[in-house]
Formats: C-alpha cells, structure tokens, sequence
C-alpha cells in the first residue's frame, strides 16, 4: 500500500485500501457517487507522484472545530431532494460554504423547510435555484418564526418566493418588522393574511423599519393599519414615489378634506393600486366630456371609487353619450351618477340592454329624462329581478301602460324583492281592505317597511278614526309629525 507524507492541514488524502489492479481501468477502481469529487489522476498529488485517484475528505481551516466532509453522505442528502451527482457539484461550485455545513445541520435544514411546508419538488427546485438556503444562517430563525409564532400558517409558495428573490443578509430582523406591524394594529389573526398577500421582499426585507414605521403613521390619517389589511399591497408601495402622491392627489381633489379622503380609501383601499396618472386622466375626462368640476368629480368618487376601473372609452364615453342623448345637461349627469353609479361599470351586454329592453317593452320612450331616470333606478337590481317585479304586476291585473305610470312616479319600484312587493299588495287588499288601484296614484307605499311602517300606522290610526284615511297621508308623514298628529287626535277624541 502507498504509504504518503501527511499532507497540509486543509485536506485529509486518504488512498484506496488496497492499489487498483494494473488490468482494472481507473474509472472503475471507485463504484460509488463520490467519484466526481476524486482527485483527477492528472493532478499532481501533494507527494510529487502521479496519484491514482485518491478519496478526498476536506476539512476547512477556521476559528471553529474542524468538519469533515463525508461525500457518501453529502450526496444522499441531495439525492434524497431529488438532485443529481452533477446538479450536486453545480450547487457546491456556486455556494462553496455547503461543503462546511455538518451533514447533520443539512438534514436539520432541510427537516425545517419542510415543517413550514415547504416540500417535495418545490424544495427539490429551491434548493436548485437557491443553494444558500440550506446553509446561510439567517434561515433558522425566520422558519422557527412562522413555524412557532405564525403557527406555519404563512403559504409554503410565499416563502420560496422570498427565499429565492431575496440575499440572506436582507432577511435579518423580518421577525421584528411582523411584530411591528402587529404593534401598529394589525390584528394578530389577520396577520398571516396580510404575509400571504404581499411581495415579502418588498414589503418587509429590503424595507427598514422605520419606513415601515412611517408607513403606518402616515396611514392614520385615513383609516389605518385596517387598509392594509383590506389591501395587503399596500405594504409593497414606495412611500415617496407611490404612496404618498397618490394619497395627495385625491386630497388635492377634495379640496384638501381628510376625513373625506379617507372615506373614499376605507371605501375602496385597492384605490391606491392605480397611479396619478392613471386618476389624473379619468378625472380629466369626466372634466372635457361630461363638463364635471372637481368637487363633482371627487363627489361621485367618494359614492363610486370604483369609477377609476372603469374604461374611459369602453364603459365612460358611451354612458354619458347615452345620457346626454337623453337630454341631460351636467348638473343632471352629476345628479345621475351620485344616485346611480353603479350605471357606469355594468356590462352593456349582459345587463344594461336587457334592461334598456323591458323598459321599451312597458312603453318608455327612448331618449328621454324618463328614460335615464327609469335605467337608473333600475342599475341596483338583477334583470331577473326586474323582470319578475314587471311580471307581478301583470298578474295582478295591471297593464304595461299602468306599471309604466307608476314607475315614472316612483322608479325604484322596479328594483324591489317580488315576494316583498307580494306581501305588501296583498296586505293593502286583505287586511286594510283597499283597492289595488289606488297604486295607481301612490306606488311609493311599495316603498315602506311593511311591519314598521304600514302595519304599524295603519292600526293606530284605524283606533281612532276608523277605516277611512288616505294611504299617502299615513304613510308620507314624518315619525315626530305622525306621532303628534296621533295625541292631538287622542286628546280631541276623548
């Protein structure tokens, strides 16, 4: 057997147990996975001789207890991910610091992933793609933190992404930037949710602390840590060049009210996702084509966030060309759209011209006052909806031309529950004993609460003046007015 001198401190060279046989190739003096990390025979050995391939167990010199690499065993820990010999030695000639890991801390890390639920071919590719993962020590104490604290609940697919896109170095105090949020007023069942919901990377590892901490104080001002939670990425935003500036330009356009700035954001938070420029071009449109001003604009803003969704040529231009077909100036397009908002983000096709339908069918005229007035009251309402209220009234003996008249006196009517309007029809016949016509000249009482309202009034004034009254009358009255009406009727009857 080759007896050599003991070689330098870094390597450990140890030779086969017995000298390859002179017939035997050298490829074949070692059948195992460790042969990619033999020494190649054409390297000269620290002994000045042409080696044959010798068995290489590195130990690094350092300031900690010397480890011995252990290739059997290294491999297996890799074969076990689901990685080859050759994508092993890719992973170490990328992150040298793998051979230094004990192999036990491997397998530890590697049972560690997988207790956050991060496992099986997702590990496999992690591990492919991100080498330090398994041996940066900044992992443990993030993992143990969603493990223990967050209960593991964060998504498996959330922390690859993190553990991908972002250096070990940054992923130091993420445990702290959670807390923080948690101390702002997050709620700590609602926590997970928000981490699920954002880039990790963005909004937490690369973002100090105090960012984050200016963050949620400049958000006080509108409604809190509850829209982050509504809207995670918010968290992703720059203050300085997103946040902060889409905030002031609807502050600008209130008229620099806070309260109501914040009403729109607690409204909608995903207002925040769309850029100035994006608000700024439909709030300029609304100004050239509808003829708005600002604190219109801001007006069906604050009622319709959703506004700023909608296509300016798809859905915008043709709505308000359909209503100044109709004769509507501005101030009446104002006045439609805080009453009718929804008008402007339905889908023509599916919803809007089968309703613009039912409306000719019970006479409307196309391109009228009456007309958008009709649409409108009906844009809160399924077509179904209003085809079984059209439908009702038919089965009760009226005709289009009388369901036309008694919603151009009160349009909501076609927008009501039919099982509601049902009860309230067969309540006037029944019990107050009336006739259905008198629909005809007040179809607001299908309007009013039917126990709270009619039911209730109706038998306190049939005690005292009997069956005879007017439906408008009992009904239309305000509660401070009826209730005085009904002593002073009392007092005269006693």
């Amino acid at each position: 057997m080759l007896t050599s001198p003991r070689p330098p401190p870094a390597f450990y060279l140890h030779s086969p147990r017995s000298p390859p046989s002179a017939s035997a190739p050298r490829s074949a003096t070692f059948a195992s996975p460790r042969s990619t990390l033999l020494l190649n025979s054409s390297q000269t050995s620290r002994i000045g001789l042409r080696a044959p391939l010798l068995h290489v167990r590195c130990r690094r010199v350092n300031s900690s207890p010397d480890i011995e690499f252990d290739p059997g065993a290294f491999y297996v820990v890799f074969r076990e991910l689901g990685l080859s010999e050759k994508e092993t030695e890719s992973l170490v000639t990328r992150d040298p610091d793998l051979r230094l890991k004990p192999i036990g801390s491997l397998r530890a890390r590697v049972a560690s992933l997988k207790s956050v639920g991060i496992s099986g071919l997702d590990l496999c590719h992690l591990v492919a793609k991100c080498p330090s993962v398994l041996a940066a020590d900044e992992i443990d104490p993030l993992v143990q933190f969603v493990r223990d604290d967050l209960d593991g609940q964060v998504d498996p697919a959330q922390l690859k992404r993190l553990f991908m896109s972002t250096e070990p170095r940054f992923l130091v105090g993420f445990e702290g930037k959670v807390q923080l949020l948690i101390d702002g007023g997050i709620p700590r069942e609602k926590i997970v949710h928000v981490l699920n919901n954002v880039n990790l990377t963005k909004a937490l590892s690369l973002k100090p602390v105090e960012e984050i901490e200016r963050l949620v104080k400049f958000l006080s001002r509108y409604g809190g840590v509850d829209l982050i939670v509504r809207h995670p990425p918010i968290l992703n935003f720059d203050m300085d060049s997103q946040l902060i500036p889409r905030v002031e330009f609807l502050l600008e356009l209130s008229g620099g009210d806070e309260d109501a700035t914040g009403a729109v954001l607690r409204k909608l938070p995903t207002f925040l996702k769309y850029r100035v420029e994006h608000v700024e071009s439909h709030v300029e449109f609304l100004r050239s084509f509808a003829g708005l001003d600002d604190q219109e604009i801001f007006r069906i803003i604050l009622v319709f966030p959703n506004i700023v969704s909608a296509s300016k040529e798809r859905k915008l231009r043709p709505r308000i060309s359909f209503l100044k077909e109709c004769g509507l100036n501005s101030s009446e397009i104002f006045k439609f759209l805080t009453k009718a908002p929804l008008f402007l983000g339905l889908s023509f096709e599916v919803n809007i011209a089968y309703k613009l339908g039912l409306l000719v069918k019970i006479g409307y005229k196309y391109r009228t006052k009456e007309f958008a007035a009709a649409i409108g009251a009906v844009s809160r309402t399924s077509c179904e909806n209003m085809q079984k209220v059209i439908e009702l009234f038919l089965s009760y003996g009226f005709s289009c031309k009388d369901v036309l008249l008694m919603s151009k006196k009160h349009p909501q009517m076609l927008q009501y529950n039919p099982d509601s309007l049902e009860e309230k029809v067969e309540y006037l016949v029944g019990e107050m004993g009336r006739d259905i016509d008198e629909l005809l000249d007040f179809p607001a009482f299908l309007g009013y609460k039917l126990d709270t309202r009619i039911k209730h009034r109706y038998e306190v004034k049939k005690k005292i003046i009997g069956e005879g009254m007017s439906i408008n009358k009992l009904l239309s009255v305000s509660s401070e007015r009826f209730a005085k009406k009904k002593l002073e009727e009392l007092v005269h009857k006693a």
